[in-house]
């Protein structure tokens, strides 16, 4: 019996890659609401302090060539350099991934400021405010608070972190803090 080759099978695209941004342990637990700026350095465990937010370059065309942007640079105001940055932090327990640039103006996001999104005290959603003119943006679906931008979202997987000695994945030790999770991100795909 002959098979017949999947109609509606394509190939994965070109920049459909996962990108390993760190462990979970390295991305500070970001608590209150509407008041952390992302970019602003936290105290760390082991007396230093360490960023609130991770902001990677990951081209589209080559992953090969992505690169942690430096402290200093990521708050940088050009419009050309935030083009294809993924801004990454944990706010409440959740790692979210968004672009660092605002769709509205062009401004860095890594110096905005998550917060819930309530409806008479109720949480909904999560969100990031641009702090150039105030706009806000759904961690969830991008949506803006008022027209019709839209803040594009990364996909965020959490995996078991892989024994360095061995390179295979180990589910022990793995609480409810979740210190032994790698943090995968990849741009999110176009349906259709």
């Amino acid at each position: 019996m002959a098979t017949q080759p999947a109609q509606f099978f394509s190939p994965p695209r070109k920049d459909d890659s996962w990108f390993f941004a760190g462990h979970t342990s390295s991305f500070p637990n970001l608590t209150e609401s509407g008041t952390d700026i992302l970019c602003e350095p936290r105290p760390s465990t082991n007396g230093g302090s360490v960023p609130g937010c991770k902001v990677f370059h990951i081209p589209s065309g080559d992953i090969s060539q992505a690169y942690e942007v430096d402290r200093e640079s990521v708050i940088s105001h050009n419009g050309a350099t935030l083009q294809d940055q993924v801004l990454i932090f944990q706010y409440k327990g959740n790692i979210f991934a968004t672009d660092n640039r605002c769709p509205h103006s062009s401004y860095p996001l890594a110096a905005g400021t998550p917060f819930d999104i309530e409806d008479f005290g109720v949480v909904l959603s999560a969100g990031i405010t641009c702090p150039k003119h105030g706009w806000s943006f759904d961690l969830y679906t991008g949506r803006a608070d008022r027209s019709n931008y839209k803040l594009r979202t990364w996909e965020v997987q959490l995996r078991p972190a892989r024994d360095l000695k061995t390179g295979i994945g180990s589910d022990e030790g793995q609480g409810d803090n979740g210190d032994s999770q790698e943090v995968w991100v990849r741009r999110k795909q176009r349906i259709g």
